[in-house]
């Protein structure tokens, strides 16, 4: 695991009657995010943001720790982090188990689940799934969701295909090899597979099972008794984001592969480059709601939408209310 933590901010203070000027050090917030998973390049604008002095500027001090999404919001309504980076679904799912948490910054504006085949297998819709064996990496996961919503909505069940639990480091290689006709993982795996000649046919889940990616959360009480530091936060997720989208992606990269992600093969470089310039900026990071009310904002309809379906599946008892459980960055402090 790999911390940070940004210098404070300095102010320049004039002394009236006096030529001479005092420096003070004015404490930044020092705050803790937890992100899902493990460092990995995906959240290069957050460690380009705090490199690049954007949290500095706006009176954060960032330490990253990490976790997954089930155990952030744990934390998250423990009080034992300021802020988590979790995935839509188990935000949804913790707020219907009634945990105190608030999504403040919508930061992925859709889910990038979706089913992938290669194009030899004349796969092109859910319906030509049928008679076909599909991996998912678990009978727990979004994914699994996402196929059974997509079979019901094409007339099929899941006793019409074969269905697969395959690791994830396992997952390409057996599509790669045929060992299975389709399966249903994250879009950005088709750029891993087209870089090594596979030709490949994908069916976005989003749209057909509207979600979100990561999103920032915080508690109930940190929002109510800390919008100030929420309002900076959310503040500078933005901005770290724009100045990827701004045309920085290159540097972003090279910021994280050199002191985050130094473990990652330097090759996927050119991957992620693409998939950040053809599936993140234009489409995950962006919407049209997000050009009308910037980054991060909040779709309430698309966010019902998602838990009421997840309630349909029975992945939750109850689907809380939308409002009850995500804010939209611009009304903080208000």
């Amino acid at each position: 695991m790999i911390q940070f933590r940004a210098t404070t901010v300095a102010s320049l203070i004039a002394l009236s009657a006096s030529p001479l000027f005092a420096i003070t050090a004015e404490a930044a917030d020092k705050v803790v995010l937890q992100i899902d998973g493990a460092a990995a390049p995906f959240y290069a604008p957050l460690y380009a943001g705090v490199e690049k002095g954007i949290f500095e500027k706006n009176g954060i001090e960032v330490e990253f720790i990490y976790a997954a999404a089930a155990d952030i919001l744990t934390n998250i309504a423990a009080g034992n982090v300021d802020f988590g980076f979790p995935n839509g679904d188990a935000v949804i799912a913790a707020a219907a188990n009634g945990l105190p948490v608030k999504v403040v910054h919508t930061t992925y504006q859709r889910g990038i689940g979706a089913l992938l085949a290669k194009e030899s297998s004349g796969i092109k819709s859910y319906k030509d799934l049928k008679g076909k064996k599909i991996a998912v990496t678990s009978l727990a996961s979004p994914n699994y969701l996402q196929l059974q919503v997509g079979l019901q909505q094409a007339g099929l069940k899941l006793d019409d295909v074969s269905v697969e639990v395959v690791a994830t480091g396992a997952i390409i290689p057996a599509l790669k090899a045929e060992q299975v006709d389709a399966i249903v993982f994250s879009e950005l795996r088709k750029y891993n597979l087209e870089a090594d000649g596979t030709k490949v046919t994908m069916i976005l889940s989003n749209g057909f099972l509207p979600s979100f990616g990561n999103v920032v959360v915080t508690s109930d009480k940190k929002l109510a008794q800390n919008a100030d530091v929420v309002k900076r936060f959310t503040t500078a997720v933005t901005q770290s984001y724009q100045w990827v989208i701004d045309g920085h992606t290159s540097e972003a990269l090279d910021i994280t592969f050199s002191k985050y992600t130094p473990t990652w093969p330097k090759d996927q470089k050119g991957i992620l480059t693409t998939a950040f310039e053809q599936t993140f900026i234009p489409s995950v990071w962006q919407s049209p709601l997000t050009q009308q009310k910037g980054l991060g904002a909040a779709d309430m309809g698309g966010w019902q939408k998602s838990a009421d379906i997840l309630a349909q599946y029975k992945v939750i008892d109850s689907a809380p209310k939308a409002a009850d459980f995500v804010v939209d960055p611009s009304t903080i402090g208000q």
